[in-house]
C-alpha cells in the first residue's frame, strides 16, 4: 500500500537526453564556482590526485561541492521539465 502511494508522488520524467546532461554540468560547475568563494578553508583534508585539475580543493570540497551541483541540477531539471522546457 505503501509503495502505491510513493508511486503517485513521483513525478513523470523525461528519459536522460543530451540537454539534461547539460543542464546537470551547468549546475555543477556553478556550484563549484559558488564553493570556490565561498569554503573557508578548501584545500582541508586529504588532497585529490591532481590538485591543479580540482581548483585546489581537496576531497571534502570536491564531494560537497558536487553534491550540492547534483542536489541543484535536480531541481532545475525537475522545475523545467514540469514547465515543459525540457
Amino acid at each position: 500500500m505503501l509503495q502505491s502511494v510513493l508511486f503517485a508522488l513521483t513525478p513523470m520524467t523525461s528519459e536522460w537526453n543530451i540537454n539534461i546532461a547539460i543542464v546537470m554540468i551547468v549546475c555543477n560547475i556553478l556550484a563549484i564556482a559558488i564553493g570556490k568563494y565561498t569554503i573557508q578553508k578548501p584545500s582541508e583534508g586529504p588532497a585529490m590526485p591532481s590538485p591543479e585539475l580540482f581548483g585546489g580543493f581537496g576531497l571534502p570540497a570536491v564531494i560537497a561541492t558536487t553534491s550540492f551541483g547534483h542536489i541543484l541540477g535536480v531541481g532545475v531539471i525537475l522545475g523545467l521539465q514540469s514547465v515543459g522546457a525540457l
